[in-house]
């Protein structure tokens, strides 16, 4: 994989579910391409700095890369403001988070240095929504989940937002996946992991699952004390060599 020092970054509007336009960050590597396309989407805490910058991190890495604003009929404003106030409402519908990572989907696709291949990256709420991303459409060719909690749930944690467990959706999963998960994480907690891994093998996906020890959640989060640097390193690693391997370069 060439390492691209040059790359366009621009917010572009893209038509999200429904029909309602929301923005999204694209950072495009230097060149005519083609380059794979990798799709964010991004965790709870919002549309935030460590997205943006995630999101250049990998046309560094000679990927076209875009992450749409899922909370942006929340309002405008600090990233924090807005997510606290999704938060508040319980998250967004996971059919709409459908509609609106389709939608960044299709920009990909329909870019003229598109490869062709396109993956799916999350972590967090936004892990989850990858995975359920891959099990409900079939256009992406690769799927990341790191940490994603609320995987496996029970039944009185479904609701209008989230009416199907994205466990329950596993045999309908249309791409290979990459797990990441620390040990010492609640949501989703080791036995989870092992409920989701269980799932997979059942179904005959293809996956693969790291943990590590001595990690909790948010491995990668560099701005918080969550941060575990070894196991970052290496889950990077792992992440790059996956997108590498599926979706070439």
């Amino acid at each position: 994989m060439s390492f691209y020092r040059g790359m366009t970054c621009q917010n572009i509007t893209i038509e999200g579910d429904g029909g309602t336009p929301i923005t999204a960050y694209v950072a495009t590597p230097e060149g005519n391409g083609p380059f794979p396309g990798v799709v964010l989407v991004h965790h709870l805490p919002g549309w935030s700095e460590l997205y943006i910058e995630t999101t250049r991190r990998f046309a560094h890495h000679g990927y076209m890369a875009i992450c749409a604003n899922l909370y942006e009929r929340a309002g405008g404003g600090n990233p924090d403001d807005v997510a606290a106030k999704v938060r508040a409402d319980g998250g967004i519908a996971d059919a709409q988070m459908v509609g609106d990572t389709a939608a960044a989907v299709k920009w990909m696709r329909a870019q003229p240095q598109s490869s062709g291949k396109v993956g799916i990256f999350g972590s967090c709420s936004g892990g989850r929504h990858a995975f359920i991303y891959a099990c409900q459409r079939d256009d992406v060719d690769a799927c990341v989940d790191l940490w994603g909690g609320r995987v496996v749930m029970g039944r009185d944690e479904l609701n209008a937002k989230t009416p199907v467990a994205p466990i329950d959706m596993t045999a309908d999963l249309c791409c290979p996946l990459l797990g990441i998960f620390g040990n010492d994480d609640r949501a989703p907690s080791p036995e989870q992991v092992d409920q989701h891994e269980a799932a997979l093998k059942q179904h005959g996906k293809s996956y693969e699952f790291y943990r590590y020890d001595d990690a909790g959640h948010g491995i990668f989060y560099w701005h918080r004390p969550l941060y575990r640097p070894e196991a970052a390193m290496d889950g990077w690693s792992k992440v790059f060599a996956f997108f590498g391997k599926h979706l070439g370069g």
